[in-house]
């Protein structure tokens, strides 16, 4: 099995070390291509606008001076062109992908780049327990859990147009209750902060943080996290709201 790893922290992030120690123990055939810097919040993004450039750190290690899904299209479109990944995984994450935050995670959207091209793809993310940890952020969970969460999914017959996501729990593996399959959440609308600052020439910045939420909608990714439950969630990339479709369509009707 020839296994494309990718991330959204950077080629050089602890996360992406842990994900290759993680994936080597399913297969040898593993390829490295991510961002040469860190991209969070980077989304499902295309560089359209400048060049891209591609860095070789060693044998099948390569960085791309974009966003997550240019790495992956690079990867699949050129690097890896003539041998094609049988599985993406992404991650891990030094931070949560849980609830609407998906839709902001180039981590999740570097799966969901995989998931396009018809590749099996898997994000992973390791959630930390207070803001301002940096590197310190301890990642033992997804050390003991990353292969139990995983095996099942690759050992699952393909389904077209899905990705999975994956979290570990902010607590020490030995914590850790287990495994839930569940849907995914919705954080409060106003947990988003706003920190305003001043540079050194006097003008005015601001910087985007995410506040702790006080939703938990049962049985969702936000509360099986809160339990000390690995998380496992089925997404796909077909946004069409199907249940609106046909009061739509009316309408617009004559």
């Amino acid at each position: 099995m020839r296994i494309l790893l990718t991330n959204d922290d950077g080629v050089h992030a602890p996360g992406l070390k842990i994900l290759e120690q993680i994936a080597r123990r399913f297969s040898d055939d593993i390829w490295i291509v991510a961002p040469h810097e860190e991209q969070s919040g980077a989304g499902h993004s295309l560089t359209l606008t400048r060049p891209l450039r591609v860095r070789r750190h060693g044998e099948k290690h390569y960085s791309v001076t974009g966003t997550p899904t240019d790495a992956v299209m690079m990867a699949v479109g050129h690097l890896m062109k003539a041998c094609k990944p049988d599985l993406v995984l992404s991650g891990v994450n030094r931070g949560a992908n849980l609830a609407e935050d998906v839709t902001y995670s180039g981590t999740v959207a570097a799966a969901m780049e995989g998931a396009i091209s018809g590749i099996r793809s898997i994000a992973l993310s390791q959630v930390y327990a207070r803001e301002g940890m940096g590197d310190s952020v301890p990642f033992a969970a997804a050390i003991a859990w990353g292969e139990r969460a995983l095996r099942p999914l690759i050992d699952m017959p393909p389904s077209p147009r899905m990705l999975f996501n994956v979290n570990f729990p902010a607590v020490d593996p030995d914590a850790v209750k287990g495994i839930r399959v569940v849907r995914q959440g919705f954080h409060d609308v106003d947990r988003t902060q706003i920190i305003e600052g001043m540079d050194p020439r006097g003008y005015p910045y601001f910087w985007f943080g995410l506040g702790s939420s006080d939703a938990v909608p049962e049985g969702s990714d936000l509360a099986a996290i809160a339990e000390g439950y690995v998380t496992v969630t089925p997404l796909h990339y077909d946004l069409t709201q199907d249940s609106a479709l046909k009061a739509t369509a009316a309408a617009f009707a004559e």
